[in-house]
């Protein structure tokens, strides 16, 4: 079927007859020094910063063990010295060489301890007193970790006695003081620090280089699309061009891109509207003024005592009646909907015989009309706002035959309906050449669903409204047979209970 019912739409005018464009909310212009500390600085500051973390979270483990690998080498150092003395006694080895081997080995005190044997292998004159023990045979993580960040932040040297497992069963005392171990382990965690340092700069700046190419720069491109795109929406020039990647940012470009250009289409199809509703209103109001007149004439000639002008004076003073009404309420479909229907039971019958006097269907030379409707059927409905919409469909359909150039092409047009308890189910019928597929992906939306060329699909789209005000459906459906087919479904009004009741008592 072909639309042709060209309804206008309203449009707001201001004072100065301009058309008024809706209010859209301001676009903050992105501020010269915004992106400072963009994504790419925070991105570096955050590499660098959890990769300190990392190095910190191993820092600990390698100072813990680097002071007990001091200590053990201090222990392999006096159980070497160990073997010279062999079992000399502590008194009978001279100072002097007492004092060597205490100054090879770091320490003022050593003992070897043999099962329950302890033997003093070497001592300063006046051993100072030890402030900690550090016994190496037992030794965990956490200790081991609390004992090496308390030398590294003691303010002052103290002596260790350190006890540690040497060959054959026996073990090592030792009495140091921890200054040289405080020192390695200053030199130790320093050279650390500095490697953690440049290693965190290093990968934060590969990470850099390679983000900024792979997701900071889409992303920036992204944006200023955005921003580009949103300071004039009608301007196509400004749609983001895909860059072809298959991956994420690619996936997202192509959806911007494709958002763009169907928001760009919808507002220039918004901004036609609006100009088209203004011409219409201009139309509108002159029209308004002629069919006035005409209908003016119309009273006078219906006085004629002519038979044939009495007889169709009246058909012809309520057409030009609903053209009057048309134009009054024109407007209507761009204010928000039609109005409230003014329901009440009318004979199908009469409404099918009207559209086909208005349509010309009982003298047309090639198509026949068949109305298939029972004698005193009757539908809920409001008769002027269903005659608008059957009027509208079947129009469509003589339209669409007529254009039909073959001469042997059957050519038929029928209404039918059925109820179905409170349902009244009407059909329209042709054997024209039917809805394309395009057509029916928006059959009924406006400017949208034409089914004819140069048609609107206003008509349909109206209809549906209608339809929709009194509760029912209105749809394309499948029949045998070439040509089109609308459903129409209008159910009966809900009667209120309580006033059924007292309508009986009454």
């Amino acid at each position: 079927m072909n639309d042709s019912n060209v309804t206008s739409l309203s449009a707001k005018r201001g004072r100065s007859g301009v058309i008024e464009q809706a209010a859209v909310p301001d676009v903050a212009p992105a501020r010269p020094g915004r992106h400072a500390f963009g994504l790419s600085l925070k991105l570096i500051l955050l590499t660098a910063i959890f990769v300190m973390v990392s190095e910190v979270a191993v820092f600990v483990p390698s100072i813990s063990g680097y002071r007990v690998s001091f200590l053990e080498e201090r222990l392999a150092t006096a159980e070497a010295a160990s073997v010279l003395l062999g079992s000399s006694a502590w008194s009978d080895v001279p100072r002097g060489v007492q004092d060597d081997l205490l100054a090879s080995v770091g320490a003022t005190a050593i003992v070897l301890r043999t099962g329950d044997v302890t033997r003093l292998l070497a001592a300063v004159e006046m051993p100072p007193t030890v402030d900690e023990v550090a016994d190496l045979r037992r030794t965990d993580m956490f200790g081991s970790a609390a004992a090496a960040l308390s030398t590294l932040v003691a303010g002052e040297p103290r002596t260790l006695r350190v006890i540690g497992p040497v060959k054959n069963g026996r073990s090592l005392e030792l009495v140091i003081s921890d200054r040289p171990l405080r020192a390695a382990m200053v030199h130790f965690a320093t050279n650390t620090m500095i490697i953690s340092a440049l290693i965190s700069i290093l990968t934060a700046f590969f990470i850099y280089i390679s983000l900024q190419y792979m997701l900071i720069r889409p992303m920036r491109r992204l944006a200023q699309a955005m921003v580009r795109y949103s300071e004039d929406p009608e301007d196509k020039a400004r749609i983001i061009e895909p860059s072809g990647r298959s991956d994420e940012i690619g996936i997202a470009e192509d959806k911007l891109a494709a958002m763009q250009m169907h928001l760009t289409e919808t507002l220039a199809q918004k901004r036609h509207l609006a100009d088209l509703g203004l011409a219409v209103s201009k139309v509108n109001h002159d029209l308004r003024n002629l069919l006035a007149s005409v209908q003016l004439f119309s009273d006078r000639i219906a006085a004629l005592p002519d038979p044939a002008v009495q007889r169709f004076a009246p058909k012809l003073i309520a057409t030009i009646g609903r053209a009057i009404d048309y134009c009054q309420t024109t407007l209507a479909y761009g204010r928000a909907r039609e109005r409230d229907p003014q329901r009440r039971l009318i004979a199908l019958t009469r409404i099918a015989h009207d559209v086909a006097e208005v349509l010309g269907l009982d003298q047309h030379p090639t198509i026949r009309f068949e109305s298939r409707i029972e004698p005193g059927f009757e539908v809920d409905a409001d008769p002027d706002q269903l005659f608008r919409v059957i009027l509208n469909l079947c129009r469509n359909a003589v339209q669409a035959m007529d254009g039909e150039t073959e001469a042997a092409v059957v050519r038929r047009l029928w209404i039918e309906a059925i109820r179905q308890g409170s349902v009244v189910t009407i059909r329209i019928c042709d054997t024209g050449p039917g809805v394309s597929p395009k057509a029916r992906e928006h059959l009924f939306q406006a400017f949208q669903g034409g089914v004819r060329s140069g048609g609107t699909g206003l008509g349909l789209a109206i209809a549906s409204e209608i339809i929709r005000a009194h509760g029912g459906t209105i749809l394309l459906v499948d029949h045998d047979g070439p040509g089109a087919a609308f459903e129409i479904a209008v159910p009966d009004r809900p009667i209120a209970f309580d006033l059924a009741a007292r309508a009986r008592v009454g």
